[in-house]
């Protein structure tokens, strides 16, 4: 029983804190993409303590929140659509050789991309999402495409090293003991 409560307890802070991170998000313009990413790296304990249930409830539960109360729609659906990456992750990496995992990440990153802006625009039809891309030209598209990517692939390696640093050196700070 006080296994299940520290459980509880653990996911509902980490997703507490992953859900304000959001919301600050949809305070500050230009943390639309940055803010998910955070939200995603506060979650990571979660799967490494206590399985890939919990990781789902808490992930499941902040992305729910999210869109019911994040003020900024392409925000809470960038969450809704990345922040189960590090779900996903644990399975991309037992792929061989590099270029076939290097290559499924991408075209999770890429479906994602497409999946997520397609809804916006042609279901929810959100007009600062259209603006943004009626403003832009077909070129600078495609490079923010490409630059989606990039950070896509260095996000990918920091959940690396910050599972390194739970696991290394911040997991007995909060578990002393074992868990």
């Amino acid at each position: 029983m006080r296994e299940k409560s520290r459980e509880a307890a653990f996911c509902g802070v980490l997703a507490a804190l992953a859900e304000t991170v959001l919301l600050l998000g949809g305070v500050i313009p230009a943390a639309t993409f940055c803010c998910p990413l955070l939200a995603m790296f506060l979650l990571l304990p979660v799967r490494s303590e206590f399985g890939p249930r919990a990781a789902v409830s808490a992930v499941g539960a902040v992305a729910l929140l999210a869109v019911l109360l994040v003020p900024d729609r392409e925000l809470a659906a960038v969450y809704c659509f990345f922040g189960w990456y590090p779900l996903l992750r644990p399975r991309l990496e037992r792929l061989r050789p590099l270029p076939l995992r290097v290559g499924a990440k991408l075209l999770y990153c890429n479906a994602a991309i497409f999946m997520l802006y397609g809804l916006l625009l042609f279901l929810f039809r959100l007009e600062t999402v259209s603006a943004e891309f009626a403003a832009a030209s077909r070129p600078l598209t495609a490079l923010l495409l490409v630059l989606g990517n990039a950070v896509f692939l260095i996000a990918d390696r920091a959940l690396g090293k910050l599972e390194l640093l739970w696991q290394t050196r911040l997991r007995r700070r909060f578990f002393p003991g074992g868990n």
